[in-house]
């Protein structure tokens, strides 16, 4: 389908609650306001707004805000706030800020401190203060102070772009209208940015007794579990595990496949395995749940095939599924997945020509700054400048696991059946400088870089080691704009520092041959 379509909807007549109510801060910064209208569309129709968002999550806002910016008038609707995940809840900002990546990285900042001040006597620091109790309290409500605000942030620059802000459960009446609570209102284009949710595997019996939880409610747990069992082998558990054992829990991690982190590469899956061994993480793989059952004296049982685990809480990670059902979608025209997720086209379209969607809720790549992406691309896309299909390769990626893990690229094994060409393999395993006076200390780094032998081409860089994802933006842009390995030789390093090992790397671990000569 073509991307812009230059059909603009009239301002209706303004109602006291309708656009006109709008206080616009600042200038626009675009002067066009011609809105990407459903090809089908009368022209000459009058429409409340060019754009009505459904979530104002990072991509939703994203997405209102360039929207707003180029002229158009936008309105978005959110749940009410809350820290907790429910149907009937939500919140400016969505699950990365609320739910998510936002204040999961607060509990793996904190988790840190564990090991921090076990190390701290090896450089010098003496006295009983080294190992001090955790305060659970005081984690979550510093955490919910923190949410709060930045809940608060999101609002202020949806009302500086201009944007209307709405609160409750928006449901699509029609291409071009949505009710919310009895009122009905009328746009040009509808712009759908659910996100995702928590999924807990189908036919495992006991997953709704007290003490079984997903990702969201162990943001919420109002005390800090001593023993906890975790089902899952994708980056939420693999986050997770990291975070109860470093704050002290027992932690025992479970999982179907033999490794950690499908879809990662195979050096860092095994070598993050074994730093969890190694850290004391309990590492279960090969294991399938069957039940959960209430323990007489209290706390919860995970059977598996293999044996079962006890523990004060059973966490379900097992991924998250589109938030897709009950908002009109099927009825209005759209096509849903097998899993819920959202068909679209190159551009974010789906097939009601009036009716976008971004983020989590189309099932692509469940990351933040993908939806920003997408957000962005259906705002250039439907208001200028001009068509901008979303584009998802080379995609940074982090775990905050205990080592971080930080990729960007090919994976061996895609790299292998994509690159046409021999691969020279890079890999260097190393105890970081940091740890090398601290006795007994299990913490080592790992960097692989996969080049093509006979052009160059650095096709992936992964790195498992302290702070990986820092470092692993910058390798991205470098692979962006097309990096050789001469470009990372001919580089000076930083001394001493891990990264200066990506510029020096001179001797290659082995040579594997592409897909089409084995």
């Amino acid at each position: 389908m073509g991307a812009r379509i230059a059909a603009c909807g009239r301002r209706a007549a303004a109602a006291a609650t309708g656009p006109r109510s709008v206080r616009r801060a600042g200038p626009r910064v675009g002067t066009r306001r011609c809105a990407a209208a459903a090809e089908a569309s009368e022209g000459g129709e009058e429409y409340d707004y060019d754009v009505f968002t459904i979530g104002a999550g990072s991509g939703g806002v994203r997405a209102s805000r360039m929207a707003a910016a180029a002229g158009a008038r936008v309105a978005v609707c959110e749940m009410p706030y809350d820290t907790k995940a429910s149907d009937t809840t939500g919140g400016v900002g969505g699950t990365c800020v609320i739910r998510g990546c936002v204040p999961k990285k607060l509990f793996h900042y904190g988790a840190q401190f564990h090991e921090a001040f076990a190390d701290a006597p090896h450089f010098g620091w003496k006295g009983d203060g080294m190992q001090p109790p955790t305060d659970w309290a005081t984690l979550l409500a510093n955490k919910n102070t923190e949410i709060r605000r930045l809940n608060g942030i999101y609002s202020r620059l949806l009302g500086n772009a201009g944007v209307k802000e709405l609160e409750g459960h928006a449901k699509i009446t029609g291409p071009n209208s949505v009710s919310i609570g009895g009122r009905t209102l009328t746009a040009a284009n509808i712009l759908v940015a659910t996100g995702s949710k928590a999924s807990v595997p189908p036919g495992i019996e006991g997953t709704d007794l007290p003490g079984v939880i997903n990702s969201d409610q162990a943001l919420v747990l109002s005390e800090r579990p001593k023993k906890v069992i975790i089902y899952g082998s994708g980056f939420i558990a693999v986050e997770f595990a990291g975070i109860f054992h470093g704050f002290g829990a027992e932690t025992h991690l479970c999982y179907r496949a033999p490794l950690p982190l499908r879809n990662f590469d195979d050096d860092c899956r095994a070598f993050l395995a074994e730093q969890y061994e190694a850290k004391g993480v309990h590492m279960h793989p090969g294991e399938v749940p069957q039940k959960v059952e209430q323990l007489p004296g209290g706390g919860l049982r995970l059977v598996t095939d293999k044996g079962s685990h006890e523990g004060d809480v059973v966490m379900f990670a097992t991924g998250r599924v589109p938030n897709t059902q009950g908002i009109g979608l099927e009825e209005a025209g759209v096509e849903l997945g097998r899993k819920g997720e959202i068909k679209v086209d190159e551009f974010n379209r789906t097939r009601v020509p009036s009716i976008w969607a971004i983020g989590d809720c189309i099932g692509k790549v469940m990351l933040t700054p993908v939806a920003l992406m997408e957000g962005m691309r259906m705002a250039e896309t439907a208001f200028g400048p001009g068509p901008a299909k979303p584009g998802y390769e080379l995609i940074p990626a982090a775990v905050f696991s205990d080592p971080e893990l930080g990729t960007v690229g090919w994976t061996e094994a895609e790299a292998i059946e994509k690159a046409g060409e021999p691969l020279h393999i890079y890999l260097s395993k190393f105890k970081p400088l940091k740890y090398t006076m601290v006795e007994g200390a299990q913490t080592k780094t790992l960097m692989k870089m996969i080049v093509g032998a006979e052009s160059d081409k650095v096709y992936g860089v992964h790195m498992v080691g302290a702070d990986a994802p820092e470092i692993m933006q910058g390798i991205g842009v470098a692979l962006k704009a097309g990096a050789k390995k001469s470009h990372f030789d001919s580089t000076i390093g930083i001394h001493p520092t891990a990264a200066e090992e990506l510029v020096t790397f001179r001797t290659i671990t082995r040579t594997v041959e592409p897909a089409s000569k084995l």
